[in-house]
């Protein structure tokens, strides 16, 4: 039987599916000197690295955008207040 690899890159995609042990996590979310986007330590794609300034930034918008997206729907919502008198004339 042919054993899959765990890991690599497909349509230039990275995957890793190899079991995720805690300093491999650790120290890929962490990596002083690289970009703001890495290479997951489990699953397909990328994440952000959070020794980069840049990606802050994004957590920052991003957190941003969803405070304003709950508020403003806080703020429109309407409590039913009972029924509504509809008069409709027809003339």
């Amino acid at each position: 039987m042919v054993d899959k690899p765990q890991s690599g890159e497909l349509f230039g995609v990275p995957y890793n599916f190899e079991r995720p042990s805690v300093g491999r996590m650790l120290s890929a979310y962490w990596q002083p000197g690289k970009g703001m986007l890495v290479e997951k330590p489990f699953g397909i794609g990328y994440t952000l690295n959070l020794a980069n300034w840049r990606a802050w930034i994004v957590l920052l918008v991003a957190g941003g955008l969803l405070w304003h997206e709950r508020k403003s729907r806080e703020a429109t919502t309407v409590e039913d207040e009972g029924p509504v008198e509809v008069v409709v004339d027809d003339d």
